[in-house]
């Protein structure tokens, strides 16, 4: 099924993320984290390509897994960073063979090696053209990410929801928001999308904070502001991991409850491959969701 229409059935889609084991693991591993969430029955579960881009591989094969083996539908990260057009070319012929309808199209993050050479003419430079190129398939569902804080390499916000407006008009059908801690920022961002003409559905991307290191590798890299309400809890228990762990399971359960107050099109779970944390999450919000009708 394509996740454009789920958007159309369901008044709240709720979509998991994993990433596959890191180079040199059992892929196998990952089927344990999915046995374990596959009877959370979330609309979708997205795969991506690890970090770094380094596990791509795998991610067409997990994909196909979730869709076949756990009957659960499936979202296959594709970016063209690190890919020439020909390979891309092949990538979209996997996907396809596999039977799997949705591909989360993105740039991806520029590498860190000096040596790599980019922008390249054998590659395509920005999302929107690998959006482009999607589209042309004719045969997928496509999912594009957007920044309610703006993108980190981009210095103007007005410049940036330009840049999601294009993508949109390429053919983007739907959104997946990089995570953000504060929900005041997303309903200013979803006004700005709107005034910008931006009428796709918009699923806000989640993350529990479950240790100190994660949150500072996340605010390095996506640039997300801490709320003052969150600084605290961070501040309290920080030298606590237990504590951390459960109440920054409890603040995502907080910031998700109020986007489906306010009406959100969609929650998508960032797991960190961590099933128990999801069950705890999934759990605690399936009852207001199952009253939305």
């Amino acid at each position: 099924m394509k996740i454009k229409d789920m958007f159309e059935q369901k008044k709240t889609v709720i979509s998991l993320e994993i990433f596959p084991p890191k180079i040199g693991a059992p892929v196998e591993t990952i089927y344990k984290t999915l046995d374990d969430l596959s009877d959370l029955k979330p609309d979708f579960i997205s795969v991506t390509y690890g970090a770094g881009g380094k596990a791509k591989d795998r991610t067409v094969e997990i994909a196909s897994k979730i869709k076949h083996k756990y009957g659960i539908e499936s979202l296959a990260h594709l970016t063209c960073i690190s890919a020439t057009k020909e390979e891309i070319k092949k990538n979209l012929d996997e996907i396809r063979s596999q039977g799997i309808e949705n591909i989360l199209a993105m740039r991806g993050d520029i590498p860190e090696d000096p040596d790599f050479d980019f922008p390249n003419p054998l590659q395509y430079e920005h999302a929107v053209d690998l959006i482009g190129e999607v589209k042309e398939e004719g045969c997928f569902s496509i999912g594009a990410a957007c920044y309610p804080e703006g993108h980190v390499d981009c210095e103007c916000k007005i410049q940036d929801i330009k840049y999601l407006k294009e993508k949109v008009d390429k053919g983007a059908d739907f959104l997946i928001t990089q995570l953000f801690f504060d929900n005041e920022l997303f309903y200013r961002f979803m006004e700005q999308i709107d005034l910008a003409g931006i009428d796709v559905p918009v699923s806000a991307g989640i993350i529990p904070v479950l240790n100190k290191n994660q949150i500072l590798r996340i605010t390095k890299l996506a640039g997300c502001a801490i709320p003052p309400k969150f600084q605290r809890i961070l501040d309290r228990y920080e030298n606590n991991p237990a504590a951390l762990k459960e109440a920054g399971e409890a603040y995502a359960i907080e910031q998700i409850i109020d986007l489906m107050a306010w009406g959100v099109r969609g929650v998508h779970l960032y797991t960190m491959n961590k099933p128990e944390t999801a069950r705890r999450i999934i759990g605690n919000i399936e009852n207001i969701r199952s009253l939305q009708g």
